[in-house]
């Protein structure tokens, strides 16, 4: 039970005023512009698009700015204004081996059709603070090559030839696709819920479950089939001339694991799959993604469920940063009736705690 507090308004008020003064920090510091925020922290854009459910990098980099560089607090800004735009209908699903790469790798296989392509990648730096970048340091420019226009075969089509690997499930366009955006979550979760789930997931929380399934917490060995950064274009059928339209081109990060599987009475040994999708560049996004999506899979291949990793329930409710944080942060609102309730309550049980110890002992002095 929350109650008004004397005066309160005001002190929020102020309080806000407050957050605004300490959000633009020292006035002799140039103030940071959208384009700068979207630009060169490129890879936290890419996070609040993807967990707040709305591809738009400058109003991403907005929100970021706004939360102060929080960007659990700036996903929950943009699926908050994400909340009132119209909704005129659902693309066509985006075809990600058509994708214009800039980035492939595979660990599964050395030379691969279309070649690895490195791309920007932490990967091969070495992890030292580089005191140049404090001086406004200026990179040479990097060596540069025409695009391959060609679509690139996936990675797990060479495993898909030769019947090693599970097939990828047909689309069946008269199937519905849940939207956990407009419909409450239920369990059992069918895998189009389960995959936006995780799409919108707390990275941390996917990470940590990811980790865990590879120390034998459900015991799932992968192998990264491929991981592939791009642009893929977007279509949008319109029913007034009566065919699909491009909208544009977003870019992508798709990871495809492949994982272990040692058959059952109807099915041959084969290797299974993982997937992650997530917008921009976030591939630890999509790594720990493919993670749990394939230990999610257990009960759909007929293994053990053993580990938190494997629990459907327990992922899907708890994975949420948005509804994670509204719970633990609540905790600062006002509880001052309920505290004083189980104060109260604390008081009278040590009171008839301390009175039934006393009547043993006047029973002995009285002996």
């Amino acid at each position: 039970m929350y109650v008004a507090v004397k005066g309160g308004e005001r002190a929020i008020e102020n309080a806000h005023r407050l957050l605004a003064h300490e959000r633009r920090g020292d006035r002799d510091v140039p103030e940071l512009s959208l384009a700068q925020i979207a630009e060169q922290l490129s890879l936290g854009v890419d996070r609040v698009m993807t967990e707040g459910s709305l591809y738009d990098r400058e109003l991403a980099a907005l929100a970021i700015k706004q939360a102060r560089g929080d960007l659990i607090e700036a996903i929950f800004l943009v699926r908050a204004f994400r909340a009132t735009l119209p909704r005129f209908g659902a693309t066509e699903p985006v075809n990600t081996g058509e994708m214009q790469v800039r980035r492939r790798i595979s660990s599964t296989f050395k030379d691969i059709p279309g070649g690895q392509i490195l791309g920007p990648t932490f990967d091969y730096t070495h992890r030292l603070l580089d005191p140049q970048l404090a001086d406004g340091f200026v990179p040479e420019q990097p060596a540069t090559s025409e695009a391959a226009q060609a679509a690139t075969p996936r990675v797990t089509d060479i495993l898909g030839r030769d019947g090693l690997i599970e097939s990828s499930p047909a689309a069946d366009a008269d199937t519905p696709v849940g939207d956990l955006t407009r419909e409450p979550l239920s369990f059992p979760a069918d895998r189009d819920l389960r995959l936006q789930n995780l799409a919108r997931a707390d990275e941390g929380f996917l990470l940590a479950l990811g980790y865990s399934s590879q120390r034998g917490y459900g015991r799932n060995h992968p192998f990264a089939g491929e991981i592939r950064f791009g642009e893929v274009e977007v279509e949008f059928f319109a029913e007034d001339v009566s065919f699909a339209v491009p909208l544009g081109s977003i870019a992508l990060t798709e990871c495809q694991m492949v994982n272990q599987f040692k058959g059952s009475a109807t099915e041959a040994p084969c290797f299974t799959r993982g997937y992650g999708l997530a917008f921009g560049q976030s591939e630890r996004k999509t790594m720990s993604m493919a993670l749990v999506d394939r230990s999610l899979r257990a009960r759909e291949l007929g293994e053990e469920v053993i580990a938190p990793a494997q629990d459907e329930e327990f992922v899907m409710s708890h994975s949420d940063n948005v509804q994670a944080t509204g719970f633990v942060e609540h905790l600062k609102l006002p509880h001052y009736v309920d505290f004083q309730s189980e104060l109260g309550l604390l008081r009278k049980l040590r009171k008839e705690f301390a009175e039934a110890n006393e009547a043993p002992d006047m029973q002995e002095a009285a002996e």
